[in-house]
């Protein structure tokens, strides 16, 4: 059943605190968006709202990290990592074992345009050495990689969506860090995406298999560290390859695609993305003019 990562993340931290009272949530006044409030109901001496104060929020988060508890610090992708210098110093470079979930990624969000659409928090926190980012494709893929997390020791980002995604992973998924799952198997090209746009890659995919193109589909969950072996390998059997993210596409997964294969394979690379700064309208509508519907992806792939 189709369904938000933002609710995966809802659902997997309460599940999370009834067994570790070592977790805590600490949210910048956004409880309704960011699926906290189940959290703050169960556990209201573990939840923690400091108000639309996100520099507070990275502060705080740090400050029990590194006081022994593990906690989920939650705003808006774009308000949270917007405090760069204060995740830089405060959680990165400190080490602090803080879980940063970042929610309404990407064009995705829809209607609330540019000023709430987080296109460069990937961009920016891969330039930062030890914080791992992981961006899931469905609802199981998330909630397991929350559990993850929260088991994970040091820095970690999540990044969520607003608008609901439909399942890719069967019920028995088990979430592997840092490897790429292959979700169809093809020799003609290779199709790299992660988060929202994963599902729209696998349709564009069927459908081009019935034209007689053969698509390598690759979901990239873990951006950071990301799986070059599995990437080197596609790339060698096809040549070419594709990357589709809802995010710039400097900086991102693309831009993490293009160092690995500069670095170890010559091979052509298409990357689709934003170039843009968005604007407001539907999650579908916006996917269709910006190419990141299954249409445009296709034709992407077709032109390669």
């Amino acid at each position: 059943m189709a369904k938000a990562t933002r609710a995966s993340f809802g659902k997997a931290v309460v599940e999370l605190g009834e067994k570790n009272p070592n977790i805590v949530v600490i949210d910048a006044d956004l409880s309704k968006s960011t699926m906290t409030g189940e959290f703050a109901e169960k556990f209201p001496e573990r939840y923690f709202n400091v108000g639309i104060a996100e520099g507070n929020l990275v502060g705080v988060g740090a400050g029990m990290a590194l006081c022994g508890k593990i906690p989920f610090i939650t705003s808006f992708s774009c308000f949270v990592v917007g405090r760069f210098e204060q995740i830089r110093m405060s959680i990165a470079y400190t080490g602090a074992n803080v879980k940063i979930i970042g929610t309404h990624v990407g064009i995705g969000i829809g209607e609330d345009g540019y000023s709430q659409m987080a296109l460069e928090d990937v961009s920016m926190l891969r330039a930062l050495p030890n914080i791992v980012i992981i961006q899931p494709a469905d609802d199981i893929e998330a909630q397991k990689a929350v559990h993850f997390a929260a088991g994970y020791e040091g820095p970690c980002f999540l990044r969520l969506t607003r608008q609901k995604l439909e399942d890719i992973n069967p019920p028995d998924y088990e979430f592997e860090f840092g490897k790429g799952v292959v979700l169809k198997e093809g020799n003609d090209i290779t199709a790299i995406a992660s988060g929202g746009v994963v599902y729209n890659t696998l349709t564009a995919a069927n459908e081009l298999e019935k034209e007689g193109i053969s698509v390598d589909v690759i979901n990239i969950h873990t951006i950071k560290p990301i799986d070059e072996e599995l990437i080197i390998s596609s790339a060698e059997k096809t040549g070419k390859v594709v990357t589709i993210e809802d995010h710039s596409v400097n900086g991102g997964l693309g831009g993490a695609v293009c160092e690995v294969l500069s670095e170890k394979l010559p091979a052509i690379v298409k990357r689709l993305g934003m170039r843009d700064f968005g604007e407001s309208g539907s999650a579908e509508d916006l996917y269709q003019k910006y190419g990141l519907s299954s249409e445009g992806i296709k034709k992407a792939i077709k032109d390669l």
